[in-house]
């Protein structure tokens, strides 16, 4: 999917809503265990409930390669599943070089065709370009997260400024605001204007809306540009809205809270 498509989406639906398919087998429903495959049977019932409300879904790979082969199977009937007009984001965090980025980039825009896919950029440019040399698809570059260990790295200085604006200027210098995104925590407006300021025309990958404490609007009135330009992540606070037989009519339900806080921006 491209930049105007998915501009294009989020006009239509008045929504930067990133739903975040964190299948956790544990927190499964527990009749949907009568299925051959758990996992589908909730992402299935998951889309089928949010597909109106939102405009990308986040496979976060962590969780389907942890069940070995039959992950992966249900992580791809899963992707086939999404409708084509909603972007799709592999949430895996590669970050490696040469042949081994340009394996990365296959595995998931011809094996698993996403639309995007997360990268790590510690290793530096030869390991982010092989993700950008396929038209119609992103590479989402960590830039700034919400986590407390990004103190460790991200906020130390680097010269006459901090690590995680080195990293963004950098790496946008690599790509453009066409195939290039980057993930911006969203649990503290002051960085969210900075980063905005500083990159005014990219799409910001923002989770941390939802159970980890960021909100809406904080996100919307700090980030947005002409475009929406923002993807906001919820993962837990729609998918596992409920643990009983009704989960998808709850996640539906949160979904469309959400996307109507954001359609008052859009």
């Amino acid at each position: 999917m491209n930049r105007a498509q998915l501009v294009s989406e989020i006009k239509r639906k008045k929504s930067v809503l990133c739903v975040g398919l964190d299948t956790d087998l544990k927190k499964v429903p527990a009749h949907l265990f009568a299925e051959e495959d758990p996992v589908f049977a909730f992402n299935k019932a998951i889309i089928d409930a949010t597909k109106d409300y939102t405009v990308a879904y986040k496979i976060n790979t962590a969780f389907y390669e942890a069940q070995g082969l039959k992950g992966w199977e249900s992580m791809q009937k899963t992707l086939e599943y999404i409708p084509k007009d909603i972007f799709s984001i592999a949430d895996a965090k590669r970050g490696d070089i040469g042949n081994t980025a340009e394996q990365y980039a296959h595995t998931f825009f011809k094996t698993y065709p996403f639309d995007s896919v997360t990268v790590a950029p510690y290793m530096g440019k030869d390991s982010v370009q092989p993700f950008m040399q396929f038209d119609g698809h992103w590479a989402i570059v960590l830039g700034l997260t919400s986590n407390a260990g990004s103190a460790d790295f991200q906020l130390q200085p680097s010269g006459d400024e901090l690590m995680y604006e080195r990293v963004l200027k950098t790496v946008a210098s690599w790509g453009t605001p066409e195939n290039l995104m980057f993930v911006i925590g969203a649990t503290r407006k002051e960085q969210l204007q900075h980063v905005r300021q500083m990159l005014p025309d990219h799409f910001f990958l923002i989770p941390g809306v939802g159970a980890q404490g960021g909100d809406v609007p904080t996100v919307c009135e700090n980030a947005l540009n002409k475009d929406g330009g923002i993807l906001i992540n919820v993962s837990r606070a729609v998918i596992f809205a409920s643990s009983g037989e009704d989960f998808a009519v709850k996640a539906g339900e949160a979904a469309k809270d959400y996307q109507q806080q954001m359609a008052a921006y859009l």
